[in-house]
């Protein structure tokens, strides 16, 4: 009992030592992690009606997205008070820029999970399982999922290197993209009717590689919060 007094005596410690400023930062910090949860569950849910073509789970996807953007407008008023009101410098000046351009990307991301889910409802026919697996396409999705995985504990625990990681799957995207335009192509000479599904497929992969990008951007902004180090650009290890 008398220990569990003291821990709460310290932690109540904490919170007194805590500037202004400080509060805000955690606050904002938040809120940017419960985006970053919510966006990772729309993509998982994106992969899953897009794969199964799930027009209930994909108009879902479509819904959610109201809440995220409405999250995305309190995250910027909330960095736009703390520019107003603190005036923060050094650390703290890259933390909310960080913030505020991981906020940014974050929109996009979601965004582009929202097309996914459009194109779901848009087709007609399902696309087959066969052209799923020649371009990688649930690999893609996977990929993805696991960078902003990565990229959420990265930021929460201020990990660089986990943060760096996210660079390298970026590039197995990149790698899958580029192929694709070649199977799609043939996919499509073999079946001319098919063409309109495989147009659409070819367009979900290219969102998919546009996801990589912004959760590189991500890390890149999170590299620039902890380390003060600008890698966009610039070569990345």
């Amino acid at each position: 009992m008398n220990e569990l007094k003291i821990i709460s005596a310290v932690d109540s410690d904490k919170k007194n030592n805590m500037t202004h400023l400080d509060i805000e930062k955690v606050r904002l910090k938040k809120s940017i992690l419960e985006m970053m949860s919510l966006t990772q569950k729309q993509l998982e849910k994106s992969k899953i009606a897009f794969l199964e073509k799930d027009n209930e789970l994909a108009q879902e996807i479509i819904h959610n997205e109201k809440r995220i953007n409405a999250m995305e407008l309190s995250i910027d008023r909330d960095c736009e008070n703390i520019f107003a009101l603190f005036q923060p410098v050094a650390t703290d000046l890259r933390f909310v820029i960080s913030m505020l351009k991981i906020n940014s990307d974050l929109e996009r991301i979601a965004d582009l999970a929202e097309g996914l889910a459009a194109y779901v409802i848009d087709l007609e026919f399902p696309i087959s399982k066969t052209s799923f697996e020649l371009t990688k396409t649930s690999e893609m999705f996977d990929i993805t999922i696991s960078m902003l995985a990565d990229i959420t504990v990265a930021l929460d625990k201020e990990d660089t290197q986990l943060a760096r990681k996210v660079y390298k799957k970026d590039v197995e995207l990149n790698t899958i993209n580029s192929n694709a335009s070649r199977i799609i192509k043939d996919l499509i000479i073999q079946d001319t009717d098919s063409t309109r599904r495989h147009l659409f497929l070819f367009s979900a992969i290219r969102k998919l590689e546009r996801v990589g990008d912004h959760i590189k951007n991500i890390a890149e902004d999170t590299i620039f919060y902890i380390e003060a180090e600008i890698l966009k650009h610039g070569q990345k290890k």
